[in-house]
């Protein structure tokens, strides 16, 4: 028994260290104006469980809901990893230090790092709600 708790207690710690999601709640506006929604994950190479379901179900979530404006390209998903140099300039841009799943539509942006961390592998429905609800309202 003592060992299983242990266990459990180095798993945690593992995920806890390996997963640094960042989790600020910030919506900013802009005077940029543009009609393209653009959802971005950004991610480290070493990632966890979740950090591949909440890519995996962000990007399943915005084909499945809005197939007609992906294919026209109004409607974007990225999944970027901050380890590259190629994906610096948009994180700086976008102020993204840590994991991130992004909403942005001109100078708008939705942070749902939160959600995508607490929905992506137990309820990604409610992922999918969070994510139209977000790009719905921009």
């Amino acid at each position: 028994m003592k060992q299983l708790l242990s266990l459990g207690i180095a798993l945690i710690m593992m995920l806890g260290m390996s997963c640094n999601a960042q989790t600020s709640k910030k919506q900013t506006s802009g005077t940029n104006v543009s009609s393209k929604v653009e959802v971005y994950y950004f991610h480290f190479t070493r990632r966890c469980h979740t950090c591949e379901s909440v890519e995996a179900e962000s990007k399943k979530a915005v084909e499945t809901l809005y197939p007609e404006q992906v294919k026209k390209g109004t409607v974007t998903f990225q999944a970027l990893n901050l380890d590259d140099d190629s994906s610096k300039k948009i994180a700086e841009k976008l102020q993204v230090s840590g994991q991130s799943l992004l909403v942005v539509k001109g100078g708008k942006q939705v942070d749902l790092t939160d959600k995508g961390f607490m929905y992506a592998t137990s309820s990604p429905e409610k992922l999918q709600a969070e994510i139209k609800k977000a790009i719905d309202n921009l």
